[in-house]
């Protein structure tokens, strides 16, 4: 029952047409996913001053993953029936209340209970923003390639997730109280956003009689289920990378290679992820399987290089093999989004989205937490070696069948 027309009852109410609404979300969800990394840099910092051992940062980040995943399955595809508008506003405002947990509860629970909360927004603004930005996009420019949108949000979830390290290291690095200022500039940015958002167009008309709550499902017709599970297993061990990238980076940085600067744990995580963001846009005239393709070369080689530059051990080729494998990220994270969107209807399209991105984000949680414990047991650069065989693996099998699926 969802509708790509505006409502015109409430048209007198919206401040912004559906153009510029498209690029309000945009700036939202970019703000949004900076915020979800800003923490990044700053983990080295509570350790040091705490002394807690490197497993609970993957405990810490892997609060964040699961509140992306529970927040996903439970309420990820609820805009496909109760609007865009209304539940991208909750999921900012939920991380603007994350922002203030950082600031007044700076203790290992506290920093559980923020991530966790950060996480849920996260995980249902993704899906959201994604089927918002697409349906703003096709109302305000209806003969537009819809893979133009689809290249927009993909570019700005990763950017998102580039810029939040970034800021973060800069911040702690050169401005004073470290822990406090990020959240601060964050918190006032987010607010502004929730604004922006009240003031978008809706593209999914309430539904006057509400289905009977159901956690989220694959609504797929068995056929296209095998082809949407590779496109989740590509998108999984994508994230996987960007889970090392955000969470134990610094500490391999700091510890395995021996660099402590909070700028430069920031600026490797930059790196990586606007790489990513950076192919897609750099690549957006190839062909799917092109892109596929290249994206699998890309991570295959990066994710030798990130492992040759633990064991040498190389600052240098580690950060080149994380930018490397960052720019087949971008490639298979979008091949994957594209694929998964493709198979569904626009009545479902929140729904599958919100699928993809449950099992893309177990990719942060599960593979993090497993080098955590390959850490605590095994020299940081073996564990290192271990995870990067095995996403290699992963991402092989499932680009492979996608491969075989877009011939």
């Amino acid at each position: 029952m969802s509708s790509l027309t505006a409502q015109h009852a409430s048209a007198s109410r919206i401040r912004f047409a559906h153009g510029p609404g498209f690029w309000v979300i945009a700036a939202a969800f970019l703000t949004t996913m900076a915020f979800s990394t800003v923490p990044t840099p700053l983990y080295a910092i509570y350790q040091h001053r705490d002394g807690f051992p490197t497993y609970v940062i993957t405990v810490i980040f892997a609060s964040y993953a699961v509140g992306v995943m529970a927040s996903l399955y439970l309420a990820g595809h609820v805009s496909d029936w109760l609007g865009r508008k209304r539940v991208a506003l909750v999921a900012v405002l939920a991380e603007a209340l994350s922002a203030v947990v950082f600031l007044l509860w700076q203790d290992v629970p506290g920093l559980l209970i923020a991530r966790f909360i950060c996480g849920i927004g996260i995980g249902v603004l993704t899906a959201t923003a994604t089927a918002h930005l697409s349906e703003l996009r096709q109302i305000a420019r209806p003969s537009e390639d819809p893979s133009r949108s689809a290249l927009t949000s993909s570019t700005v979830n990763l950017g998102g997730l580039a810029f939040g390290p970034l800021v973060g290291g800069l911040l702690a690095q050169y401005v004073g109280s470290p822990l406090e200022r990020p959240y601060e500039i964050f918190l006032v940015l987010l607010l502004l956003s929730a604004l922006g958002i009240a003031l978008v167009p809706e593209t999914v008309e309430r539904w006057e009689e509400r289905p009977a709550y159901r956690p989220q499902r694959v609504a797929l017709p068995s056929s296209a289920k095998p082809l949407f599970f590779a496109s989740a297993i590509g998108a999984f061990a994508a994230f996987a990378i960007f889970g090392l990238f955000t969470s134990l980076a610094p500490t391999f940085l700091a510890g395995t290679l021996h660099h402590t600067s909070r700028v430069l744990a920031g600026v490797v995580t930059f790196a990586v992820f606007i790489a990513g963001a950076g192919s897609q846009v750099v690549f957006v005239r190839l062909t799917r399987r092109h892109q596929l393709r290249l994206g699998l070369v890309a991570m295959s080689v990066g994710l030798v290089g990130v492992a040759l530059g633990g064991l040498l051990p190389s600052l240098g080729i580690f950060v080149v093999g994380g930018v490397v494998a960052g720019v087949g990220v971008g490639l298979v994270f979008r091949g994957a989004v594209a694929t998964a969107a493709s198979l569904a209807d626009p009545s479902s399209r929140g729904e599958v989205l919100a699928a993809l991105f449950l099992i893309a984000y177990a990719g942060l949680a599960i593979p993090v937490l497993l080098i955590g414990l390959g850490i605590a047991l095994l020299p940081a650069d073996v564990a290192l070696l271990v995870f990067s065989a095995l996403i290699l693996l992963l991402v092989n099998a499932a680009v492979l069948r996608m491969l075989a699926a877009h011939k």
